[in-house]
């Protein structure tokens, strides 16, 4: 008997693993069907077939180039942002204990959204942009680390200087527009506050895809500890966990996620914030289901987002405002149905 408990819960986790893997593969192959040049699936495998095997099966060589050039590393750059940020928030939420906690707690959106306003208004080169975002992003951070350094509630004191230092930099934020010329550049900050991914590109993706990687992994393996911190600092310490130098190591990889998905995507919020409660409430709160489920469900999310407001209209819909449209309810819902756990 025990022998086939353990057959059945294995094979239970294979279909799960299947599906995880395979839901965002089946979405990532319909998305590079739609768009304003239809490409079917099949053209779209032998497409592929050519690239990767070397075949001859008489692809279109327009379909493969908007597929390799355009559609390719957008819905790739989509996956990983909306897989990234639902992530962070998931972790967020059970290191600091509180179902509203996002990966924008610490300040990083509005110490990225700074940096990214400073260099629009300065040059219109895309490198310098997404670096200046990500940088003041993390500086954020160090500077939310800094003021509670000494605290003892550290969890609680985290929160209200995230809070602080995401005011601070909002105010530099509005000094920034405040002098932008009101032609040129504030169009352009304005724009890229609301979140899009149409300078999405091969290099891009490549670019952040190694510390996104690296970052993803050591919070994969932090996953037995992220259970047990969100026991409490007491209780962890019992189990011999170093609670600081555990929590720091935790911080930095979301806050590097984070500022990374914000360097190439812009602001997009809500992802972070219902894509955990939404995976919780189909896995429950263990860190060691929980994670890969939200990686998943954020990656499909904000990938079908992407799709709606590329295809939608002849002008792009800002990826922002279709999350704030539908996360509102979603979140609301969960508010009545008093789901929102940790």
């Amino acid at each position: 008997m025990p022998r086939v408990l353990r057959t059945d819960s294995c094979l239970s986790g294979g279909v799960s693993l299947a599906l995880l893997v395979l839901l965002p593969v089946v979405s990532a192959l319909l998305s590079l069907t739609i768009g304003k040049y239809g490409i079917s699936v099949a053209e779209i495998l032998r497409v592929f077939s050519d690239a990767l095997f070397g075949t001859s099966l008489s692809s279109d060589p327009l379909a493969g180039s908007i597929i390799f050039s355009t559609r390719l590393p957008r819905i790739l750059t989509a996956m990983l942002v909306g897989a990234g940020l639902a992530v962070s928030g998931a972790v967020f939420q059970g290191l600091f204990k509180n179902p509203l906690a996002s990966p924008y707690t610490l300040g990083v959106s509005n110490g990225a959204g700074f940096g990214a306003a400073l260099a629009i208004s300065l040059t219109t080169q895309t490198v310098i942009i997404q670096g200046t975002a990500m940088l003041f992003g993390l500086v954020a951070v160090g500077l939310t680390f800094l003021m509670c350094r000494r605290a003892r509630n550290s969890t609680v004191t985290l929160v209200l200087a995230g809070l602080l230092v995401g005011n601070l930099f909002a105010a530099l934020l509005s000094l920034i527009k405040f002098f932008a010329d009101p032609f040129e550049k504030l169009p352009s900050i304005t724009f890229w506050l609301m979140g899009s991914l149409s300078s999405a590109t091969n290099g891009l993706f490549l670019s952040v895809l190694p510390p996104f990687l690296l970052a993803t992994g050591v919070l994969f393996l932090y996953r037995w500890r992220l259970n047990i911190l969100s026991m409490g600092d007491n209780e962890a310490r019992a189990y011999g966990v170093d609670v600081a130098k555990d929590r720091a190591v935790i911080i930095l990889c979301c806050s590097l996620i984070t500022a990374l998905c914000v360097s190439v995507s812009g602001i997009i919020g809500w992802i972070g914030l219902i894509i955990p409660h939404i995976a919780r409430a189909v896995t429950g709160p263990d860190q060691r289901r929980l994670f890969p489920l939200t990686l998943s469900f954020g990656a499909v999310y904000l990938l079908l987002i992407d799709d709606f407001c590329r295809c939608v209209s002849s002008l792009e819909i800002p990826l922002g405002i279709v999350t704030a449209l539908l996360g509102s309810p979603i979140f609301a819902w969960f508010l009545l149905k008093e789901k929102l756990k940790w």
